[in-house]
């Protein structure tokens, strides 16, 4: 069973950082699509960051130059650097992880981009708070 447990959340002022870790448990396959996904209050999830077993990245636009996705398949960890946070990135960060297989119609496809939904494994979320 895939367990992903999220932490390094907390409050910070406008312009401050955070990391925040997902350590992964159980997931036997070398390939993969994880990521960090974000829910404001009020508002739907949203995709931040992936990256996949390749080691290629994406970023949403609104993060795109201040957050910096990264893995340590060897500690099973995914990190997610955040710097000069704004309110607007305020939210519960949660982190996935799938073996990136996609449905598209009736085809299945690799796809591991922050747009994507439908992971298969969640972590229970951590929360950022970032005040003005």
């Amino acid at each position: 069973q895939v367990q992903l447990v999220e932490s390094g959340g907390g409050s910070v002022e406008a312009g401050g950082s955070l990391t925040l870790s997902c350590a992964e448990s159980g997931y036997s396959s070398h390939s993969y699509c994880m990521g960090w996904f974000r829910q404001a209050p009020g508002k739907e999830r949203e995709g931040v960051a992936t990256i996949d077993s390749d080691g290629k990245i994406n970023y949403a636009d609104s993060v795109r130059g201040r957050f910096t996705i990264s893995v340590d398949n060897n500690k099973h960890t995914l990190s997610l650097q955040m710097n000069s946070l704004a309110p607007e990135d305020t939210g519960m960060y949660y982190c996935a992880l799938d073996a990136g297989w996609y449905p598209f119609g009736d085809l299945v496809k690799w796809y591991c981009a922050a747009d994507r939904s439908g992971f298969a494994n969640w972590g229970q979320g951590t929360q950022v708070t970032v005040s003005s």
